[in-house]
């Protein structure tokens, strides 16, 4: 079970992810770090008030990926609940996140790939199925190549537990 903060305060945050492949079957992914954590990851990130979710996903890709998408479908969406003692920020670590991650299937309309600046994301490429396998991968990129069809294989590589991301529970 997972702890609520004293108060029973628990942070709620929402995303939009975008999962983007190529004809020739490379996934596009960024590269997330934070302090001393990081790993692979979907380009999305958190929903602005107000925002839609579709308009989210659009936006992140451009910010993180230098890509303009558009998005072809809603494929799932993940809840996943962090207890505050494994907050990645010490000053998140007095309540939990609920972490509600929408992803959708998207392809590239424009754009050219570069690297965000100044954010938490530090690079970004395109990767074959085995590449990504070897990847050190946050869990959410295993739970939507199984959404989109593209599961990863037996075995998986560095990350394939999750890492970051535990406890997550999927509908799509």
């Amino acid at each position: 079970m997972t702890a609520v903060a004293h108060d029973g305060s628990m942070q709620i945050r929402v995303a939009a992810y975008a999962v983007v492949v190529r004809e020739d079957g490379r996934m596009l992914l960024p590269h997330w770090s934070e302090g001393d954590r990081g790993g692979w990851t979907l380009p999305g990130g958190g929903i602005d008030p107000g925002e839609d979710p579709a308009a989210a996903a659009v936006r992140e890709v451009r910010e993180e990926t230098g890509y303009d998408v558009e998005l072809d479908g809603l494929l799932g969406v993940d809840s996943l609940v962090i207890d505050a003692a494994d907050r990645i920020r010490p000053e998140d670590r007095d309540r939990s996140l609920h972490a509600i991650r929408i992803v959708y299937r998207a392809h590239v309309v424009g754009g050219e790939l570069r690297v965000e600046e100044d954010e938490s994301t530090d690079d970004v490429g395109w990767f074959t199925p085995d590449e990504v396998d070897a990847l050190d991968r946050v869990g959410l990129v295993d739970v939507a190549r199984r959404w989109a069809g593209r599961r990863r294989r037996a075995g998986g590589g560095p990350g394939a537990g999750g890492g970051a991301w535990r406890g997550r529970a999927g509908a799509g």
